[in-house]
């Protein structure tokens, strides 16, 4: 197995939109409840500190190639013959 295989990835487009709206809804999410807190502990260094580590947390949960998010591989038309 070599390093390329290791390191690519595959996901079906069906997994590249539910990669997106996870993303989508965990920043939002995230950024409210820092901001929140921060807010109510006056504290910048928490506020950056939740956001950071929930960052790091969505990373990974969505950049390794999960199986959930390959259940639909895309099936491919066979190559035309040249006349």
């Amino acid at each position: 197995m070599s390093l390329q295989d290791l390191t690519e990835g595959k996901i079906d487009f069906v997994g590249q939109l539910q990669v997106e709206q996870i993303s989508r809804i965990w920043l939002i999410g995230s950024t409210i409840i820092s901001f929140i807190l921060g807010f109510a502990l006056q504290s910048m260094q928490l506020t950056f500190a939740i956001f950071g580590i929930s960052t790091v947390l969505l990373a990974l949960v969505i950049v390794p190639p999960w199986p959930m998010f390959n259940r639909h591989p895309t099936q491919w038309l066979a190559a035309a013959k040249k006349d």
